[in-house]
């Protein structure tokens, strides 16, 4: 018989939309935890709209309702469930909860042992609290995306191809804080609210910048530390094709095996040499061949450097093949697609096909709250 899964009989309310929220309690959910999302009435989750793939993808293996949250009658019913829920996650901005009579306050009178997690983009409090704002935002706000600027001139960084702040700022500390609060709970029999801001927890992301704040009076310029292309040894080069070659030497023991196999001349490899002389150096040199040319004289040795390939390329990887790291699917409309590969152990999560919820799908169950957050009484189906 296989072991309960670690979040077996935990209940969730999540409130939440887009990412951030709903991604976190996606990997709650994939723990063994029962979410159930509280949606609006007609549209539900912003997402369904958006792009209902994504949806399905974020919202598998979790319940529905549709409830008009400033209905009193709604209100009231899911202060029953309150009572019984481990987490409640939401992501209004700071104040609306409140407004709506569900504020953190509140819920806790009603359960002492909740775990209240709030997600938004400033935090609960602080002249930025009540600021507007998306991944693209928080990511400027925390200095973060200026640092990926090349020089002073070429001022503007390219988009990053990712949701950095919901993920990185938002989901990830949101699961990291309610584990905490989980055991937390164990111990002391006392929930708490879970200020998560996605800005505030980008300064993680760059925390050497700071360093340098605090200790030269300024950040390095744009393009010269490490992470953002300033050493040789950490950059990027375009070959001959277009292709480009991704270069990570940084330890003397890759950087020299790097050198000896480019037949790179003495005085480039030394730590003291001219970096802008090193980078054009390299830079003609990667010029020269393609990209397939690069790859087979780097491939199998020791040395951290990758030729760029595409999404398509790299989700067909037989490395992940024999991981099993796109075995689990979703369905929607007839078509199955890999699921989110979740970050949790295997022996942690759920396996199998994990359905995404239809809006309201639980909504004659919420009528019986006495037997809600009870899995083995419904599974929804799409």
């Amino acid at each position: 018989m296989p072991s309960p899964l670690p979040l077996s009989g935990i209940r969730v309310l999540d409130f939440s939309t887009l990412v951030p929220g709903p991604l976190a309690s996606l990997l709650l959910s994939d723990a063994g935890a029962d979410v159930l999302k509280v949606e609006r009435p007609g549209v539900g989750d912003e997402m369904r709209v958006l792009d209902p793939l994504d949806f399905v993808n974020l919202n598998r293996g979790k319940r529905s309702v549709a409830l008009d949250l400033k209905d009193p009658s709604a209100i009231t019913a899911l202060e029953g469930l309150i009572e019984r829920a481990d987490v409640l996650i939401e992501q209004f901005r700071p104040g609306v909860m409140d407004r709506l009579g569900l504020g953190y306050e509140h819920a806790r009178a009603l359960n002492p042992r909740i775990l209240y997690c709030s997600i938004t983009g400033y935090g609960q409090d602080g002249p930025l609290a009540a600021k507007a704002g998306h991944d693209l935002n928080y990511l400027v706000d925390a200095g973060l995306l200026a640092s990926a600027r090349r020089s002073t001139t070429d001022g503007v960084p390219h988009l990053p191809p990712t949701f950095v702040a919901d993920i990185g700022g938002g989901s990830y500390p949101a699961v990291v804080n309610i584990l905490l609060g989980l055991r937390s709970v164990e111990q002391t029999g006392v929930g708490a609210h879970l200020d998560i801001a996605m800005t505030e927890n980008l300064f993680l992301w760059h925390w050497w910048v700071r360093t340098q704040v605090d200790t030269a009076g300024s950040a390095s310029a744009p393009g010269t530390s490490h992470p953002a292309g300033g050493s040789p040894r950490y950059s990027l080069y375009p070959a001959a094709d277009g292709a480009v070659v991704a270069v990570a030497a940084l330890e003397e023991r890759f950087w020299q095996q790097f050198c000896e196999l480019l037949d790179l001349p003495a005085e480039l490899r030394r730590n003291d040499a001219e970096v802008a002389t090193v980078e054009a150096h390299l830079a003609r040199l990667f010029a020269q061949h393609d990209g397939e040319h690069w790859h087979s004289l780097f491939d199998g040795r020791d040395v951290c450097v990758s030729v760029m390939t595409t999404p398509e390329n790299a989700f067909a990887h037989p490395h992940w093949l024999a991981r099993g790291t796109f075995n689990e699917t979703s369905t929607a409309s007839g078509r199955s697609f890999a699921a989110i590969p979740s970050p949790l152990h295997r022996q942690f999560r759920r396996g199998g096909e994990q359905f995404s919820p239809q809006l309201g799908s639980s909504q004659a169950l919420f009528e019986q709250t006495q037997a809600f957050f009870n899995p083995a009484s419904e599974g929804d189906q799409p």
